[in-house]
């Protein structure tokens, strides 16, 4: 007799993404670009934003499976090669609990490391002492390193988005620290349609429609299988195993957006549209990412074409481009100037758009990251002010 259907859907949905991750693997034998165990690797950007201190790290003391068998792959004439080790970040919910059993149970399998980290981010009392009990609960699942890490949250973009840069900056870290290959998430289709909504709410665009990518990160560091899996599969996992889950008080909180959303929007949707909201946001969201793959390519590839000699923008040959083609090069244009990613919203765009589209001589216009942008003989100058 087989698992159980939510087990056999979240193992199978890890087992996919194990597969994806080693087949991208360089060869064995290839020794500029696989690094030796735990020797360090480029930073990402973000790696060193917020700084994670390490609570504590354990080892497995009950693993259910050899654990020397996955320590490494044989290359060419017998030479042994780490194998890849694939972190899985978990808050001790249904999703990410869900997620590090199934990690734990394929990876050996395929030759694979395991290991999984929880983030502290310290907003709740006895935060460390819960955190603490999720290393536990890793390390019984044979998982290894398993440690927390704990962040001190910022107020930049509020307390979601400061908590996230946090939790990522963290990750980030322990994925440099451990030499890991991937960093698995525990987002679900529920949370692919709650992005969707939240995206919409604030008339980002295209891009936020698109919700969360299955593979994101430098060089694809973030996997999330359970993108078309629902909450309450990964739930019933959890259950049917008797994996012990903690449920955040944060996500009933309705001073939080996406709690509100989740427990009063998203019920309230379904009972004026009928089932299958989520289902469809989340189709929305894969749709949406494919067009706006398309025009990001096509923005890049028009890019060129728009620029002088000097390399500064013609207005009159970025007039004549489409509009969301347009505002891609702005946007980019923006950012490698100095303005933030995160800071630079869609009125900021349309404010340099109207530079040249609606051009009657008005001033420099003012971005995020003391970055200006202004119209000048012509030609449209975006730079540090």
């Amino acid at each position: 007799m087989g698992p159980h259907p939510a087990v056999a859907a979240i193992r199978l949905a890890v087992r996919r993404v194990l597969h994806d991750i080693l087949t991208e693997q360089p060869p064995a034998h290839d020794t500029r670009r696989t690094p030796a165990r735990g020797a360090a690797r480029p930073c990402a950007p973000d790696a060193e934003r917020v700084p994670g201190t390490r609570r504590g790290s354990a080892v497995s003391a009950r693993a259910p499976h050899d654990r020397t068998s996955v320590s490494s792959r044989p290359g060419p004439g017998g030479a042994a090669a780490p194998a890849p080790l694939v972190l899985v970040a978990c808050s001790g919910g249904a999703d990410s609990m869900a997620l590090a059993s199934a990690l734990a149970f394929e990876a050996p399998k395929l030759g694979v490391r395991a290991g999984g980290i929880t983030v502290d981010h310290g907003l709740q009392p006895g935060s460390g002492l819960r955190a603490d009990e999720v290393v536990l609960r890793l390390t019984e699942l044979g998982l290894a390193p398993a440690e927390s890490i704990a962040v001190t949250v910022g107020r930049d973009g509020g307390p979601e988005a400061a908590a996230r840069d946090a939790r990522y900056a963290a990750l980030d870290a322990a994925a440099e620290r451990h030499g890991a290959t991937a960093i698995l998430l525990g987002h679900t289709r529920d949370d692919q349609a709650e992005t969707v909504l939240l995206g919409l709410a604030r008339g980002s665009g295209i891009r936020s429609l698109s919700g969360m990518a299955a593979v994101s990160g430098a060089d694809g560091r973030y996997r999330r299988p359970f993108l078309h899996l629902d909450r309450q599969t990964a739930r019933k996992a959890c259950m049917v195993q008797s994996l012990p889950v903690w449920d955040d008080p944060h996500n009933a909180d309705p001073a939080y957006t996406r709690s509100r959303l989740r427990h009063e929007g998203l019920p309230a949707l379904e009972k004026a549209l009928g089932k299958g909201v989520v289902e469809a946001l989340a189709r929305t969201a894969q749709l949406s990412r494919d067009d706006a793959d398309a025009l990001d390519a096509w923005a890049s590839q028009a890019e060129a074409s728009v620029r002088d000699a000097a390399g500064l923008l013609e207005c009159a040959k970025l007039y004549a481009l489409p509009p969301a083609v347009r505002r891609r090069i702005l946007r980019r244009a923006a950012i490698e100037a100095g303005a933030p990613a995160g800071s630079l919203f869609a009125r900021h765009i349309e404010e340099i758009d109207r530079l040249i589209t609606g051009w009657r001589g008005q001033g420099a216009i003012n971005l995020p990251g003391k970055v200006v942008a202004q119209r000048q003989g012509g030609r449209l100058v975006i730079r540090q002010g």
